[in-house]
């Protein structure tokens, strides 16, 4: 079983087959499907799921808290089942691939507490970009 079929079986989560197709598709590492990519493959499943069963079930995931929702160029959303373990994105400027990346060292170190303008931060969120490998040798 999955992190996230485990996950949300353990929160008691009605797991409908077209619920459990949704989860199954955003299985795995390094997953940050667009909405349209997880109903392709979603259909490629279970050929009757809805587009609006799809949507529906990507926004309780993230209400849930269980997938986040994360932009990277500005457009689409992209949905990150890796939610329970903080990390930041590395993306290919070429071809677009998004890696998950565990940098050491708390990303809040950086921000002196004069330019926190007395905020209390409860996160942060960092993009590197640069060209992957395959991109660099093509």
């Amino acid at each position: 079983m999955s992190d996230l079929l485990a996950r949300l079986r353990g929160r008691g989560w009605r797991m409908t087959a077209q619920r459990r197709v949704v989860a199954e598709v955003l299985d795995g590492e390094h997953i940050h499907l667009t909405a349209d990519e997880v109903l392709a493959r979603a259909t490629a499943r279970l050929p009757e799921i809805s587009r609006a069963t799809v949507y529906n079930t990507l926004g309780e995931l993230v209400s849930l808290g269980e997938v986040t929702e994360v932009t990277t160029d500005g457009r689409a959303k992209r949905y990150d089942p890796n939610a329970h373990h903080p990390h930041h994105h590395l993306i290919c400027t070429c071809c677009g691939t998004i890696r998950d990346v565990h940098p050491n060292g708390d990303p809040l170190s950086g921000l002196p507490t004069s330019q926190r303008f007395g905020f209390t931060v409860e996160g942060a969120e960092l993009i590197y970009r640069g060209v992957c490998p395959g991109c660099a040798a093509g």
